[in-house]
């Protein structure tokens, strides 16, 4: 699984980061991820990032 967040949507709230610091990290007041595969252990709070995301910013990739 792979986490892709749209820079031109996010919107920098840090949701994403809080509900799963082990994809995502802030750099220059957006959200990235920083890994290119969804760790096992961190899919369902990758799952509940991209839910949760006010903008819609996060897509998931099976």
């Amino acid at each position: 699984m792979k986490a892709v967040v749209d820079q031109d949507e996010c919107s920098g709230c840090e949701l994403c980061i809080e509900t799963c610091p082990e994809v995502f990290e802030m750099q220059n007041d957006t959200a990235v991820t920083k890994v290119d595969v969804v760790p096992p252990e961190a899919e369902e709070t990758c799952r509940q990032a991209a839910e949760e995301c006010p903008v819609e910013a996060i897509t998931i990739e099976e």
